[in-house]
């Protein structure tokens, strides 16, 4: 499966100089961990960069920042790595392993923001695709009951 079936389409983006308070407003408002950070680039948004609520506690709450005087650009995540639209779960879970990390924008062949894929939505793929093999193994053992002969 294409991990563009999957990612959520409706990403929440915010620019370079949104404030960090502004970012974790928006975060709250749209009940999501991420912010992917983006340029316009030829009419299309271009992902440079990702806050989540981890780098506002880490970046600006634990050392008691001022969260309305820096902007997102001072605390985003730079060295952005995505995963294009076609590319597959596994491809993508590696990409998240090699990286350690557990959100990935997801791109199109163009390199605009397509969505973005979270281990969460990795998990609940692959955990709805388990309990359906696990169905497998229950229906085996059914039909081996009701077909088996004691002689």
């Amino acid at each position: 499966m294409p991990i563009g079936e999957l990612c959520i389409r409706e990403t929440v983006v915010v620019s370079h100089g949104t404030s960090v308070r502004e970012a974790a407003k928006l975060m709250r408002q749209h009940h999501v961990g991420d912010l992917v950070v983006t340029d316009q680039v030829d009419g299309k948004r271009v992902p440079v960069g990702i806050i989540t609520d981890r780098d506002l506690v880490v970046e600006v709450l634990a050392p008691g920042l001022d969260s309305t005087s820096l902007a997102v650009e001072d605390i985003m995540t730079r060295d952005l790595m995505t995963v294009r639209e076609q590319e597959g779960i596994l491809e993508t879970i590696a990409k998240m392993r090699a990286k350690g990390v557990r959100r990935l924008p997801v791109i199109d062949a163009q390199g605009a923001l397509a969505g973005i894929v979270t281990v969460d939505d990795l998990v609940e793929l692959l955990a709805g695709e388990l309990g359906e093999l696990a169905k497998v193994i229950s229906r085996e053992q059914k039909y081996e009951a009701e077909t088996r002969r004691d002689g």
